[in-house]
Parts: structure tokens; sequence; C-alpha cells
């Protein structure tokens, strides 16, 4: 039996100020849209990798979520981890640095962790 990864979700508490940032952060774009009786989920994509991000926005949840202790991530690998951690720094994003392992950190708008890693 195998198991192939598809997506993982996110819910976020405003749906256009979450894709604005997935565009510019991460060049990630809307690949489906799911629209039901009271929420919404995308799929966000950027043809590097079939993996998708899904962000569900429940339309009587406004205010971000309580993430606890937010020990969780989802990772992204970058060519040019120089010029990302530019970029992010100029939009204010990034929440942790390890130069040590040269890898760092970016926030989303309802306090997700993104962490940025150099290809290999």
């Amino acid at each position: 039996m195998k198991f192939k990864m598809v997506h993982n979700n996110f819910n976020v508490s405003n749906l256009d100020k979450s894709l604005r940032f997935y565009q510019e952060a991460l060049g990630l774009v809307e690949q489906r849209r799911i629209r039901g009786n009271d929420f919404t989920i995308v799929f966000l994509g950027n043809g590097e990798s079939s993996h998708r991000l899904e962000l569900t926005c429940n339309d009587d949840h406004p205010h971000k979520y309580n993430l606890g202790d937010n020990e969780f991530h989802f990772a992204f690998e970058t060519d040019d981890i120089a010029n990302a951690l530019k970029k992010h720094k100029e939009m204010g994003v990034v929440c942790y640095e390890n130069q040590a392992m040269g890898i760092y950190f970016i926030v989303d708008p309802d306090g997700y962790w993104l962490e940025i890693v150099p290809a290999k």
C-alpha cells in the first residue's frame, strides 16, 4: 500500500489577504476553488511540485485561529536563499533566522510559520 502527500491545510481569517501574501512571498497561485454554504477552500500551487497548500476560510470565523504553541510549519526550498531572504525582510515577514543552518522562517497573516531552506 502506498500513500502520496497531496496537500496541507491552513485555516485563514482573511482569504484575500492570505492569497496576496502567498502570491507575493512564495509565488503560489490559485489552482482550484471550492465554495460551500459557509466556507471557501482554495488550493495553491506553483508548478514546482504537485503538493498543494489548501487555504480554508470559514465565513463565521473572521478572526485569527488559536495556533497554540505553533510547533508546526510548512517548508519551501529555494534556489536563491540570499535573494529570498532579502525579499522577505523587505516584506517584513521574517520571524526567525538560523544562520548556522542557513535557513529562516517567515510568518503568514494568520501566524503560520513557513520555513525557507536552500536547495541542496
